[in-house]
């Protein structure tokens, strides 16, 4: 069964549009792009996007990140799947199909970064649970730290 987030308006053909994210961690905080278009409306998202032609979601999900943040990473585990009905910055509508992956940050090339409107920031995971634009995201987030977070203590 694949989870569905977002509402679809009638009327509209969303496109399916198969998609890959990214969850890495680091000093216990997670990686994000803030998306800045210029409106005054920024955003976060987990890095990644579309899989174009016959990429595989690894290659993709590898693409993506050196082009948003210009980290290199190494795809380890996909952890869920799940779709969200929204609209592109261009207003069209399309359902984004995700698989989302648990990733190893190996290193940085700046001159990967292609994506200006993109930066990488470093959140809390509970902060990106609360800020990140995709409920899909956020779900998978939740999912993370039910696997890997830090275990819940009994106070005294």
């Amino acid at each position: 069964m694949k989870l569905q987030f977002g509402t679809a308006r009638p009327g509209l053909d969303y496109t399916h549009r198969p998609a890959v994210f990214g969850i890495a961690e680091r000093d216990g905080r997670l990686a994000c792009v803030r998306v800045d278009r210029g409106d005054g409306a920024a955003y976060f998202d987990l890095p990644g996007g579309a899989v174009d032609g016959e990429e595989s979601e690894q290659q993709a999900l590898i693409r993506e990140f050196g082009e948003e943040t210009g980290l290199i990473v190494e795809p380890v585990d996909r952890l869920v799947e799940a779709a969200q009905f929204f609209h592109k910055s261009d207003g069209a509508p399309v359902n984004n199909v995700s698989g989302v992956w648990t990733v190893r940050v190996t290193g940085t090339d700046e001159t990967l970064k292609q994506e200006a409107d993109h930066a990488l920031v470093w959140v809390e995971p509970l902060q990106a649970l609360s800020s990140l634009r995709h409920e899909a995201h956020s779900w998978a987030i939740a999912r993370w730290l039910r696997d890997h977070g830090a275990p819940i203590t009994e106070p005294g």
